[in-house]
């Protein structure tokens, strides 16, 4: 797995049901190397802290690979990498094969897999559609968050190597498929009720179907 785009944002401002509303959402592909901090990208843009950055949510991690299937969705919007938020574009990137837990090597940073990526109405707002929500649930393939457990650069061409895979877990193309199923998986709950790579608040939302 390979970094093939290193994107930050400007804040944005638009109007959401008469207020205004900064987001960090467009991002954009930058030439030179993005450093990660413990709880964000050093000048990229997090405009509600109670939803985005924070350890947890350090950085934001997208496939290239599934740009095909955006851009076919949706062909006149403006496409470049970080298009779908993402602080890093990764070639190959695979939900599936992401253990949340897990702890790799990028760039000259060390960081943890931790939570998929929700989509909101930011989102929606940069599509110009709110149907874009639901097809990103279908669609089942969210992009990571990471934790950042040693601060470092990342630029372009660096790579993203796996050093210690997680136990007793699941992958983040399992959670998303989880947050959003009719019908939970108790097993896949309990499991992460015990994992210390998501946050409190995720896990007493979790909990709430093992009642």
């Amino acid at each position: 797995m390979k970094v093939i785009s290193t994107n930050i944002a400007q804040p944005t401002t638009f109007i959401w049901q008469g207020k205004n509303v900064t987001t960090g959402i467009y991002k954009k592909p930058t030439d030179v190397p993005i450093f990660l901090g413990k709880e964000e990208v050093r000048g990229d843009e997090v405009s509600d802290r109670r939803v985005h950055g924070g350890v947890f949510k350090a950085c934001y991690l997208f496939s290239a690979n599934h740009y095909p299937f955006w851009r076919n969705l949706y062909p006149n919007l403006n496409w470049t990498y970080g298009m779908l938020g993402e602080n890093l574009t990764v070639e190959d990137l695979d939900e599936k094969q992401l253990i949340i837990g897990s702890i790799y090597q990028l760039g000259k940073a060390k960081v943890q897999i931790t939570i998929p990526r929700e989509p909101c109405f930011k989102f929606a707002h940069k599509f110009g559609t709110e149907a874009v929500l639901q097809q990103f649930i279908d669609h089942g393939y969210s992009g990571s968050y990471v934790s950042v457990l040693e601060q470092g650069e990342v630029k372009n061409g660096d790579t993203f190597k796996l050093i210690t895979q997680a136990k007793d877990s699941i992958s983040i193309h399992q959670l998303f498929e989880l947050l959003f199923a009719e019908n939970k998986n108790k097993d896949h709950i309990s499991l992460m009720l015990e994992n210390e790579s998501i946050p409190q608040r995720l896990k007493k939302r979790l909990k709430f179907f093992l009642r």
